[in-house]
């Protein structure tokens, strides 16, 4: 394809309403053609398991104590779940257990002696409403449990536990948040407390917090974008429209587990990319929406649904992380302990194109393809926005290229980093042009003879210094337009890569492969162990016998140091990752064609 400039590109790509081109996508349903199959688990195999796994864990507390916690400073409140689950559940083998109490008594005494007089405790953040209620939902659901329970050995822990939930019970009426999912989390808590002691100051802060509104794009990200806290507000939302008998408040949440199915990659990873916190350079699971999928199947009746919370069952972390840790949720939340309805199971081929935040999936069964363009613009490095350069990923089966990124040399502006992701004639387009100019002199209005100018930013946004940037005329400006054109054809890949404008710039592709696997074809780069240039043919990248074939290499220089750019580099910052690197190398004027197969 021939350079075109940003103008250029983004008329092509708007239809003449003015709207950006989606062209149309084969009507991929969420529902495949029905086919029921059994679910992996029945709920009459699945409690006794639950049993036993809690079982298993409470043990292990009872044998290391802290050194067997699972969930660091909010470990309190999920060891008194799970201590009162075990002592309450008539098939534990800990049932009626008086260490069990004795247990019990010390988590209560230890929440005390960590209370704040504010009512928070220090458990995350310092006095943070927030990080307290995260303790709360365990908690609760352990004294709910507890509740049910009319034995009398268990009345002073009652009423000892009654005390500090009512106390945090003040603090989350009062206390603010940091994030969007704060709100819902401190909620989440506050449903729960008015469960066990009802007063409707609980029920008003709920009502106050819900006031401002959910927000949920239409393809089902909440205002994170981030999968790490889909998950927190997918569980207070249910809790709370549980709780408080509101089912309104699922519709989000399955919007949101509907998305998620397409962000699923076949070995239950979760697509990351387009996160706007923390998770956009790591991976989630989609067995931490597990009880999520399972409670709305149930509840909703919803045959995908049931389909997915099936699939997750067969991940090989569903007994560490569901068998040996759920049985208070299936405790205190008894719909969970339902049948599931009959499975109808959703496609593993499609194609799907989320526009709100630029980021495509493709799935040809076991073979799946991202790109991603969706950064919030003017790039500013901070938790809350999404800044990640990764703009491609492919997998087959076990072997995985976890992300693709391009970088340049010019002026050191770092990654390549698209405005936006757009489809068009079958294929997908990222485009990004960066200038960079020169300065002249001040004009005489803005000139004194002390020198002492504003503090300001570069125009082009790579530094600061006292120079009233703003003010002065600009001159000798430099440019760079890069172009990455994707073509897909059943799970084969192809992107053409067009990097023009200031010539005899270095440009550097940047492949991270897995750390399982091997790489052939590849030679050794000095420095790091698992750097590796492709400088002619193709190579290829096997895990488990399913391989990735990629190239043909190409190497021209031997720049793959420095790529973060110098907003990461002056303070000594980097966005590697663990895993296998394979660099291709060249010199604008750049244009070549990189395949996958």
């Amino acid at each position: 394809m021939s350079r075109i400039n940003r103008n250029t590109f983004l008329k092509r790509s708007l239809f003449a309403s003015g709207s950006l081109l989606l062209a149309p996508l084969s009507n991929n349903l969420l529902f495949a053609e029905s086919h029921v199959l059994a679910g992996h688990y029945s709920s009459s195999d699945l409690m006794p398991l639950l049993v036993k796994g809690n079982d298993a864990h409470v043990s292990d507390l009872l044998l290391r104590g802290d050194a067997a916690n699972r969930h660091g400073g909010r470990s309190p409140g999920y060891n008194f779940a799970k201590f009162s689950a075990a002592y309450c559940h008539p098939s534990s083998s800990y049932y009626a257990n008086e260490a069990l109490l004795v247990k019990l008594g010390e988590i209560t005494d230890k929440l005390l002696s960590l209370l704040r007089p504010d009512g928070t405790v220090n458990a995350g953040n310092l006095e943070s409403p927030p990080d307290t209620a995260f303790i709360m939902e365990p908690l609760c659901s352990g004294v709910y449990i507890l509740s049910q329970n009319d034995q009398k050995d268990l009345d002073k822990i009652k009423e000892a536990i009654k005390g500090f939930i009512q106390k945090v019970g003040n603090a989350l009426t009062t206390g603010g948040v940091h994030t969007p999912n704060h709100r819902w989390e401190i909620c989440s808590a506050l449903a729960w407390i008015n469960k066990l002691y009802p007063d409707a100051k609980y029920v008003n802060r709920i009502d106050e917090w819900l006031s401002e509104g959910i927000f949920i794009d239409e393809d089902g990200h909440y205002p994170e974008r981030s999968m790490n806290y889909a998950d927190v507000e997918n569980r207070a939302f249910i809790t709370i429209g549980r709780l408080l008998n509101r089912p309104k408040l699922y519709n989000p949440v399955k919007k949101a587990l509907e998305m998620t199915y397409y962000y699923m990659e076949p070995n239950g990873d979760l697509v990351t990319f387009d996160s706007r916190r923390q998770d956009q350079f790591s991976t989630r699971n989609i067995i931490v929406q597990y009880l999520h999928y399972r409670y709305l199947a149930i509840e909703l009746r919803h045959a995908v649904f049931s389909a997915i919370a099936s699939l997750i069952e067969k991940q090989p972390e569903f007994e560490s992380d569901i068998i040996n840790e759920a049985l208070y949720c299936f405790m205190a939340n008894p719909v969970l302990g339902g049948q599931l309805p009959a499975p109808q199971y959703p496609s593993t081929d499609y194609e799907r194109l989320f526009k709100t935040s630029s980021l495509a999936r493709i799935r040809r069964n076991e073979t799946t393809v991202t790109l991603f363009g969706g950064n919030d613009w003017p790039l500013i490095i901070a938790s809350g926005r999404s800044v990640s350069p990764n703009f491609f990923a492919y997998r087959k089966g076990k072997a995985i290229l976890k992300y693709m990124r391009m970088s340049s040399r010019f002026f050191s502006m770092g990654y390549f980093r698209s405005e936006g992701l757009f489809r068009k004639n079958g294929k997908y387009l990222l485009y990004k042009k960066l200038e960079a100019p020169y300065y002249q002199p001040l004009p005489k209005k803005h000139r004194n003879k002390d020198g002492d100018y504003e503090l300001t930013p570069s125009i082009d946004d790579r530094f600061w210094s006292k120079m009233s940037f703003d003010k002065r005329p600009v001159s000798n400006v430099k440019t760079l337009e890069s172009q990455v054109t994707v073509t897909e054809d059943q799970g084969k890949v192809t992107l053409d890569f067009e990097v023009s404008g200031q010539e005899g710039v270095a440009v550097t592709i940047h492949l991270c492969f897995s750390e399982n696997g091997v790489l052939k074809g590849v030679e050794k780069a000095p420095g790091n162990e698992k750097d590796y240039f492709l400088k002619e043919g193709f190579g290829e990248f096997i895990c488990e016998g399913d391989k990735i074939t990629f190239g043909p290499g190409i190497k021209r220089h031997d720049t793959i140091r420095g790529l973060e750019g110098e907003k990461y580099s002056v303070h000594f910052g980097s966005l590697n990752t663990p895993g296998q690197h394979v660099y291709l190398t060249g010199y604008t004027p750049f244009k070549y064609s990189l395949r996958f197969s």
